[in-house]
């Protein structure tokens, strides 16, 4: 798993890259703690390169979700593939999140 964060204009993007499962969960962690820490903002995760997420994941994007929510920010995801949109839709996360 790998993302790298990209701030422009008010706009702080994470690129997410391979498969989000329980152990990338705690790899990336720490970075998620980063982009809440700065969540007044719009954040936006590109997951147009995440081929797989896990209820770790999910509980990831949530916090940020959360963070955003409680400082006046906002969270868009952005380019999910199929198979995570269905992921999303099962889980009810379509609802919760503005998807581009």
């Amino acid at each position: 798993m790998d993302i790298s964060i990209k701030k422009e204009a008010g706009v702080t993007t994470a690129f997410l890259k391979g498969r989000l499962d329980t152990p990338a969960s705690l790899e990336v962690a720490a970075t998620f703690e980063e982009l809440k820490a700065d969540a007044a903002g719009t954040t936006v995760l590109d997951c147009s390169e995440l081929s797989y997420i896990s209820s770790s994941g999910l509980r990831l994007f949530l916090s940020l979700r959360k963070a955003a929510a409680e400082n006046g920010g906002k969270v868009i995801v952005r380019s999910i593939s199929n198979e995570i949109r269905s992921v999303f839709m099962m889980t009810g996360f379509l609802n919760l999140f503005e998807i581009e």
